[in-house]
């Protein structure tokens, strides 16, 4: 049994020294396995212009990761956040997740499918959908607009995954708490979605975060959820190997029943 959680709060746009100390302390008096914060949880999310994401972005490594892999080490704990990536070699930016833990940096993900003005600001992402071995769990990543697109969970449950760990900022009221259960019941997976709250509004323009949280079982079951509002920091106990069982029924595997050869798009 391991013990998975999420961090629900509302970032301060361009902030970062006061994002990270806020998440330092929560990490501080909690005692996880595997933590999930929001989507660009270091900066905020509503950029308004491509000089705050020049400004804002960081590479990866970086002062951020090398910041919380000095936390995550010292907790033995690891930990999955959103935050502006910036390509040194290709000066492109990207909305990218980060998985660090007790040995450092484990890995990057960055968000393939981007989400209405987000296209104008990041370069979607050109990493492989994979799956890391934590030793305590299989893990995989995706990025608030990814669970959309029932592909990017179904190529990370075909490599294995236990756990889908998903930083969000989401703003639909509703959907993606009710799509990212049903793909933690498609796949047989665990999944911690952390989400924001709040509002942001910046020189005209107007977000608000769903905030609720949730930590979906296998089946379907609502492990762990926050409100709409406020800080929401969960953990729950969990057997990762529940979700190697992909059956339904006796008689249904969800993976040995699929039938790839008819879903071909004519």
């Amino acid at each position: 049994m391991i013990k998975v959680g999420f961090y629900q709060f509302c970032p301060i746009f361009g902030d970062v020294r006061a994002n990270l100390q806020k998440i330092a302390q929560a990490i501080e008096n909690t005692k996880a396995d595997i933590l999930v914060l929001p989507e660009l949880c270091t900066t905020g999310y509503l950029f308004t212009s491509h000089e705050e994401v020049h400004e804002l972005s960081e590479p990866i490594p970086g002062p951020t990761t090398l910041f919380l892999e000095n936390v995550t080490r010292r907790k033995h704990m690891w930990l999955v956040l959103g935050m502006a990536e910036r390509d040194e070699s290709s000066q492109k930016f990207y909305n990218s997740a980060v998985l660090i833990g007790p040995d450092g940096l484990k890995g990057v993900y960055r968000k393939a499918h981007l989400f209405l003005e987000e296209k104008l600001y990041f370069a979607p992402g050109d990493t492989p959908f994979r799956v890391y071995d934590l030793g305590i769990a299989r893990v995989g990543m995706l990025v608030c607009f990814d669970h959309f697109f029932p592909e990017a969970t179904r190529a990370l449950a075909l490599q294995g995954a236990q756990i889908l760990c998903h930083p969000s900022n989401l703003v639909l009221p509703g959907k993606g708490q009710q799509i990212t259960r049903v793909r933690a019941m498609e796949n047989r997976i665990f999944w911690v979605l952390a989400n924001r709250y709040g509002t942001e509004e910046r020189h005209g323009k107007k977000l608000t975060y769903t905030g609720a949280s949730q930590i979906i079982a296998p089946d379907g079951e609502v492990l762990a959820q926050a409100p709409p509002d406020g800080e929401s920091l969960q953990i729950v106990e969990i057997s990762p190997a529940q979700a190697d069982d992909k059956h339904v029924t006796a008689m249904n595997d969800l993976f040995q029943d699929r039938r790839p050869e008819l879903y071909k798009a004519l």
